[in-house]
Protein backbone atom coordinates (compact mmCIF):
# COMPACT_ATOMS: atom_id res chain seq x y z
CA UNK A 1 0.00 0.00 0.00
CA UNK A 2 1.56 3.45 -0.85
CA UNK A 3 1.64 5.74 1.98
CA UNK A 4 1.02 9.76 2.40
CA UNK A 5 1.42 12.01 5.01
CA UNK A 6 -1.03 14.59 6.29
CA UNK A 7 0.62 17.82 6.40
CA UNK A 8 3.85 18.53 8.29
CA UNK A 9 2.64 17.93 11.87
CA UNK A 10 -0.25 14.97 10.57
CA UNK A 11 0.07 10.50 10.41
CA UNK A 12 1.46 8.83 7.62
CA UNK A 13 -1.82 6.80 6.48
CA UNK A 14 -2.30 4.89 3.98
CA UNK A 15 -2.74 6.63 0.43
CA UNK A 16 -7.05 5.97 0.54
CA UNK A 17 -8.87 5.94 3.50
CA UNK A 18 -12.41 4.37 3.90
CA UNK A 19 -15.08 6.27 4.51
CA UNK A 20 -17.54 4.36 6.58
CA UNK A 21 -20.79 6.24 7.12
CA UNK A 22 -22.45 4.38 4.23
CA UNK A 23 -22.46 1.57 6.33
CA UNK A 24 -24.58 3.25 8.92
CA UNK A 25 -26.43 6.23 7.82
CA UNK A 26 -27.71 8.07 4.81
CA UNK A 27 -27.62 5.83 1.42
CA UNK A 28 -30.32 3.68 2.29
CA UNK A 29 -29.99 0.05 4.07
CA UNK A 30 -26.65 -1.62 4.64
CA UNK A 31 -25.81 -5.09 5.25
CA UNK A 32 -23.76 -5.33 8.30
CA UNK A 33 -22.11 -8.33 7.85
CA UNK A 34 -20.53 -7.19 4.34
CA UNK A 35 -20.01 -3.62 6.04
CA UNK A 36 -17.24 -5.90 8.92
CA UNK A 37 -16.45 -7.93 5.42
CA UNK A 38 -15.37 -4.69 3.98
CA UNK A 39 -13.49 -3.34 6.65
CA UNK A 40 -11.78 -6.22 7.32
CA UNK A 41 -10.84 -6.15 4.16
CA UNK A 42 -9.66 -2.66 3.63
CA UNK A 43 -7.37 -3.32 6.68
CA UNK A 44 -6.14 -6.36 4.84
CA UNK A 45 -5.23 -4.59 1.35
CA UNK A 46 -3.02 -1.95 3.79
CA UNK A 47 -5.76 0.89 4.24
CA UNK A 48 -5.04 2.26 7.75
CA UNK A 49 -7.43 5.19 8.12
CA UNK A 50 -11.00 4.76 8.97
CA UNK A 51 -13.02 7.74 8.84
CA UNK A 52 -16.56 7.85 10.59
CA UNK A 53 -18.50 10.41 12.85
CA UNK A 54 -20.18 9.86 16.19
CA UNK A 55 -23.53 11.05 14.44
CA UNK A 56 -23.53 8.54 11.61
CA UNK A 57 -26.50 6.19 12.56
CA UNK A 58 -26.20 8.05 16.15
CA UNK A 59 -22.93 6.02 17.90
CA UNK A 60 -23.98 2.75 15.23
CA UNK A 61 -20.98 3.13 13.06
CA UNK A 62 -18.19 3.80 16.13
CA UNK A 63 -19.30 1.01 16.96
CA UNK A 64 -19.55 -1.18 14.10
CA UNK A 65 -15.73 -0.35 13.96
CA UNK A 66 -15.89 -1.75 17.45
CA UNK A 67 -16.58 -4.66 16.11
CA UNK A 68 -14.78 -4.81 13.09
CA UNK A 69 -11.43 -3.90 14.87
CA UNK A 70 -11.92 -6.61 17.78
CA UNK A 71 -12.77 -9.20 14.99
CA UNK A 72 -9.49 -7.98 12.46
CA UNK A 73 -6.04 -9.57 13.02
CA UNK A 74 -3.75 -8.37 15.56
CA UNK A 75 -1.71 -6.74 13.42
CA UNK A 76 -3.92 -4.96 10.99
CA UNK A 77 -5.71 -3.89 14.20
CA UNK A 78 -2.70 -1.99 15.63
CA UNK A 79 -1.86 -0.21 12.33
CA UNK A 80 -5.50 1.36 12.46
CA UNK A 81 -6.10 4.96 12.27
CA UNK A 82 -9.64 6.51 13.48
CA UNK A 83 -10.77 9.59 12.26
CA UNK A 84 -13.43 11.05 14.17
CA UNK A 85 -16.31 13.99 13.07
CA UNK A 86 -18.07 15.69 16.16
CA UNK A 87 -20.68 18.11 16.94
CA UNK A 88 -23.65 17.67 14.59
CA UNK A 89 -26.86 17.03 17.47
CA UNK A 90 -29.32 14.70 15.94
CA UNK A 91 -32.84 13.79 17.11
CA UNK A 92 -34.98 10.56 17.89
CA UNK A 93 -36.00 10.77 14.36
CA UNK A 94 -32.81 11.53 12.62
CA UNK A 95 -33.17 15.25 12.17
CA UNK A 96 -30.49 17.49 12.35
CA UNK A 97 -30.60 20.11 14.78
CA UNK A 98 -27.37 22.11 14.74
CA UNK A 99 -23.81 21.92 15.76
CA UNK A 100 -21.96 22.48 19.14
CA UNK A 101 -18.45 23.23 19.32
CA UNK A 102 -18.25 24.47 23.21
CA UNK A 103 -15.43 23.43 25.02
CA UNK A 104 -17.18 21.18 27.29
CA UNK A 105 -19.37 19.17 24.46
CA UNK A 106 -16.24 18.68 22.39
CA UNK A 107 -14.77 16.80 25.34
CA UNK A 108 -18.60 15.08 26.50
CA UNK A 109 -18.49 14.44 22.40
CA UNK A 110 -15.00 12.55 22.50
CA UNK A 111 -15.63 10.48 25.79
CA UNK A 112 -18.54 8.84 24.64
CA UNK A 113 -16.58 8.07 21.04
CA UNK A 114 -13.62 6.67 22.67
CA UNK A 115 -15.88 4.31 25.16
CA UNK A 116 -18.07 3.56 21.66
CA UNK A 117 -14.66 2.70 19.74
CA UNK A 118 -13.28 1.07 22.62
CA UNK A 119 -10.09 2.52 22.73
CA UNK A 120 -7.98 4.88 24.29
CA UNK A 121 -7.20 7.50 21.91
CA UNK A 122 -8.88 8.91 18.75
CA UNK A 123 -5.77 9.54 15.94
CA UNK A 124 -7.43 12.29 14.46
CA UNK A 125 -10.64 14.20 15.77
CA UNK A 126 -12.17 17.09 13.78
CA UNK A 127 -15.78 19.22 14.52
CA UNK A 128 -18.25 18.16 11.76
CA UNK A 129 -18.93 21.88 10.85
CA UNK A 130 -18.42 24.72 12.56
CA UNK A 131 -20.45 26.20 15.24
CA UNK A 132 -21.32 29.44 14.23
CA UNK A 133 -22.15 30.61 18.16
CA UNK A 134 -18.58 29.32 19.49
CA UNK A 135 -15.42 30.83 17.97
CA UNK A 136 -13.50 28.30 16.19
CA UNK A 137 -10.55 28.56 18.76
CA UNK A 138 -12.64 27.60 21.10
CA UNK A 139 -13.50 24.56 19.78
CA UNK A 140 -9.77 23.39 18.55
CA UNK A 141 -8.43 24.89 21.79
CA UNK A 142 -10.34 21.98 23.36
CA UNK A 143 -9.49 19.84 21.18
CA UNK A 144 -5.78 20.83 22.06
CA UNK A 145 -6.30 19.84 25.66
CA UNK A 146 -7.82 15.97 24.67
CA UNK A 147 -3.93 15.75 22.80
CA UNK A 148 -2.26 17.35 25.71
CA UNK A 149 -4.13 14.43 28.22
CA UNK A 150 -3.43 11.87 25.64
CA UNK A 151 -7.16 10.84 24.41
CA UNK A 152 -6.38 12.66 20.89
CA UNK A 153 -3.23 12.04 18.68
CA UNK A 154 -3.84 14.80 15.86
CA UNK A 155 -6.10 17.85 15.35
CA UNK A 156 -8.33 17.84 12.07
CA UNK A 157 -10.79 20.24 10.55
CA UNK A 158 -14.01 19.68 8.31
CA UNK A 159 -15.19 21.96 5.64
CA UNK A 160 -13.82 24.99 6.88
CA UNK A 161 -12.93 28.16 4.61
CA UNK A 162 -9.29 29.68 4.29
CA UNK A 163 -9.65 32.46 6.59
CA UNK A 164 -11.04 30.04 9.64
CA UNK A 165 -8.38 27.39 8.35
CA UNK A 166 -5.47 30.10 9.29
CA UNK A 167 -7.41 30.78 13.02
CA UNK A 168 -7.84 27.35 13.95
CA UNK A 169 -3.80 27.15 12.68
CA UNK A 170 -2.79 29.59 14.86
CA UNK A 171 -3.84 28.09 17.85
CA UNK A 172 -2.48 24.30 17.57
CA UNK A 173 -0.90 22.51 14.67
CA UNK A 174 -3.64 21.02 12.13
CA UNK A 175 -2.90 17.61 10.61
CA UNK A 176 -5.59 17.85 7.56
CA UNK A 177 -8.41 19.38 6.10
CA UNK A 178 -11.66 16.75 5.63
CA UNK A 179 -13.35 18.32 2.52
CA UNK A 180 -15.48 17.36 -0.73
CA UNK A 181 -13.52 17.41 -3.22
CA UNK A 182 -13.83 15.79 -6.39
CA UNK A 183 -13.80 16.42 -10.41
CA UNK A 184 -17.16 17.73 -9.81
CA UNK A 185 -16.86 19.51 -6.62
CA UNK A 186 -13.22 21.42 -7.30
CA UNK A 187 -14.71 24.89 -4.52
CA UNK A 188 -11.07 24.43 -3.01
CA UNK A 189 -8.68 24.77 -5.33
CA UNK A 190 -9.23 28.50 -5.51
CA UNK A 191 -8.52 29.75 -2.11
CA UNK A 192 -8.60 26.64 0.31
CA UNK A 193 -6.65 24.35 -0.54
CA UNK A 194 -3.57 26.95 -1.19
CA UNK A 195 -4.11 28.18 2.02
CA UNK A 196 -3.69 24.81 3.45
CA UNK A 197 -0.79 24.29 1.54
CA UNK A 198 0.21 27.07 3.01
CA UNK A 199 0.12 26.19 6.52
CA UNK A 200 1.62 22.33 6.22
CA UNK A 201 -2.27 20.61 6.37
CA UNK A 202 -2.98 17.87 4.67
CA UNK A 203 -6.21 17.07 2.81
CA UNK A 204 -8.21 14.12 3.17
CA UNK A 205 -10.99 13.98 0.22
CA UNK A 206 -14.24 13.19 0.62
CA UNK A 207 -17.19 12.53 -1.64
CA UNK A 208 -14.49 11.73 -4.47
CA UNK A 209 -17.20 9.75 -6.66
CA UNK A 210 -19.67 12.39 -5.27
CA UNK A 211 -21.83 10.14 -3.53
CA UNK A 212 -21.58 7.87 -6.47
CA UNK A 213 -22.79 9.83 -9.03
CA UNK A 214 -19.73 9.81 -11.37
CA UNK A 215 -18.66 6.01 -9.82
CA UNK A 216 -19.63 4.94 -13.19
CA UNK A 217 -22.60 2.69 -11.79
CA UNK A 218 -25.47 5.40 -11.13
CA UNK A 219 -28.19 5.26 -13.52
CA UNK A 220 -31.00 7.61 -14.69
CA UNK A 221 -33.50 5.55 -14.27
CA UNK A 222 -32.22 4.18 -10.91
CA UNK A 223 -34.63 4.51 -7.81
CA UNK A 224 -33.62 6.00 -4.53
CA UNK A 225 -34.96 4.20 -1.20
CA UNK A 226 -36.86 6.66 1.10
CA UNK A 227 -33.92 6.84 3.91
CA UNK A 228 -31.20 7.35 1.30
CA UNK A 229 -30.75 11.32 1.39
CA UNK A 230 -29.18 11.39 -2.41
CA UNK A 231 -32.89 11.86 -2.87
CA UNK A 232 -32.73 15.03 -1.53
CA UNK A 233 -28.97 16.41 -3.18
CA UNK A 234 -29.79 18.74 -6.38
CA UNK A 235 -27.00 17.10 -8.10
CA UNK A 236 -29.49 13.62 -8.41
CA UNK A 237 -32.60 15.18 -9.47
CA UNK A 238 -34.27 15.73 -13.00
CA UNK A 239 -32.36 17.74 -15.22
CA UNK A 240 -29.34 18.46 -13.09
CA UNK A 241 -29.26 14.40 -12.84
CA UNK A 242 -29.27 14.14 -16.78
CA UNK A 243 -26.47 16.61 -17.29
CA UNK A 244 -24.08 14.85 -14.29
CA UNK A 245 -24.43 11.73 -15.93
CA UNK A 246 -23.39 12.99 -19.19
CA UNK A 247 -20.38 14.20 -17.90
CA UNK A 248 -19.88 10.92 -16.53
CA UNK A 249 -20.72 9.50 -19.97
CA UNK A 250 -17.61 11.73 -21.21
CA UNK A 251 -15.16 10.29 -18.47
CA UNK A 252 -16.43 6.84 -19.42
CA UNK A 253 -14.85 7.21 -22.58
CA UNK A 254 -11.54 8.42 -21.25
CA UNK A 255 -11.85 5.34 -18.86
CA UNK A 256 -12.41 2.78 -21.65
CA UNK A 257 -8.90 4.15 -23.48
CA UNK A 258 -7.02 3.70 -19.84
CA UNK A 259 -8.50 0.04 -19.73
CA UNK A 260 -9.81 1.57 -16.22
CA UNK A 261 -13.01 1.83 -14.75
CA UNK A 262 -14.97 5.09 -13.95
CA UNK A 263 -14.76 5.38 -10.56
CA UNK A 264 -11.02 4.32 -11.10
CA UNK A 265 -10.20 7.42 -13.26
CA UNK A 266 -12.25 9.51 -10.80
CA UNK A 267 -10.65 8.69 -7.96
CA UNK A 268 -7.14 8.91 -9.68
CA UNK A 269 -7.38 12.07 -10.63
CA UNK A 270 -8.02 13.46 -7.18
CA UNK A 271 -5.08 10.78 -6.26
CA UNK A 272 -2.87 13.15 -8.80
CA UNK A 273 -3.59 16.55 -7.42
CA UNK A 274 -1.09 15.97 -4.70
CA UNK A 275 1.04 13.79 -2.42
CA UNK A 276 -0.81 16.11 0.51
CA UNK A 277 -4.31 14.71 -0.94
CA UNK A 278 -5.64 11.27 0.63
CA UNK A 279 -9.03 10.02 -1.03
CA UNK A 280 -11.70 8.53 1.24
CA UNK A 281 -13.65 6.16 -0.36
CA UNK A 282 -16.91 5.20 0.62
CA UNK A 283 -17.15 1.21 -0.55
CA UNK A 284 -19.79 -0.70 1.44
CA UNK A 285 -18.76 -3.30 -0.23
CA UNK A 286 -16.26 -5.69 -0.88
CA UNK A 287 -16.52 -5.43 -4.66
CA UNK A 288 -16.33 -1.47 -4.31
CA UNK A 289 -13.48 -1.70 -2.44
CA UNK A 290 -11.51 -3.54 -4.79
CA UNK A 291 -12.62 -1.17 -7.52
CA UNK A 292 -11.49 1.75 -5.73
CA UNK A 293 -7.88 0.35 -5.10
CA UNK A 294 -7.25 -0.03 -8.46
CA UNK A 295 -7.25 3.40 -8.71
CA UNK A 296 -3.91 3.44 -7.03
CA UNK A 297 -2.06 1.26 -10.33
CA UNK A 298 -3.44 3.82 -12.47
CA UNK A 299 -1.16 6.51 -13.90
CA UNK A 300 -2.38 9.81 -15.51
CA UNK A 301 -0.44 11.35 -17.69
CA UNK A 302 -0.44 14.60 -18.60
CA UNK A 303 -2.31 14.01 -21.84
CA UNK A 304 -4.46 11.73 -19.74
CA UNK A 305 -5.47 14.91 -17.22
CA UNK A 306 -6.03 17.22 -20.27
CA UNK A 307 -8.34 14.87 -21.35
CA UNK A 308 -10.44 14.68 -18.50
CA UNK A 309 -10.50 18.42 -17.73
CA UNK A 310 -12.08 18.98 -21.48
CA UNK A 311 -14.78 15.92 -20.48
CA UNK A 312 -15.50 17.41 -17.25
CA UNK A 313 -13.96 20.90 -16.94
CA UNK A 314 -14.48 22.99 -13.70
CA UNK A 315 -17.80 24.13 -12.87
CA UNK A 316 -19.47 21.69 -14.89
CA UNK A 317 -21.21 20.23 -12.54
CA UNK A 318 -25.60 21.08 -12.40
CA UNK A 319 -26.39 21.89 -9.18
CA UNK A 320 -25.15 22.33 -5.27
CA UNK A 321 -23.69 19.51 -3.67
CA UNK A 322 -25.80 19.91 -0.67
CA UNK A 323 -29.54 20.87 -0.11
CA UNK A 324 -30.16 24.74 0.76
CA UNK A 325 -30.12 24.22 4.26
CA UNK A 326 -27.45 22.65 4.80
CA UNK A 327 -25.24 24.83 2.46
CA UNK A 328 -25.47 27.06 4.90
CA UNK A 329 -24.06 25.55 7.66
CA UNK A 330 -20.72 24.77 5.18
CA UNK A 331 -18.06 27.39 6.25
CA UNK A 332 -15.83 26.14 3.25
CA UNK A 333 -18.77 28.04 0.94
CA UNK A 334 -19.00 31.61 2.51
Amino acid sequence: MQTRTLGTTGPQTSALGLGCMGMSALYGDSDRSESLATVHAALDAGITLLDTGDFYGMGHNELLINEALRTAPAAAREKAQISVKFGALRTVEGGFTGYDGRPNAVKNFAAYSLQRLGTDHIDIYRIARVDPDVPIEETVGAIAELVAAGHVRHIGLSEVGAQTLRRAAAVAPISDLQIEYSLISRGIEEAILPTARELGIGITAYGVLSRGLISGHFTRDRKLAANDFRGMSPRFQGENLDRNLDLVDALRKIADQKGASVAQTAIAWVLSRGTDIVPLVGARRRDRLTEALGALDLTLNADDLAAIEHAVPPGAAAGDRYPTEQMAHLDSEH
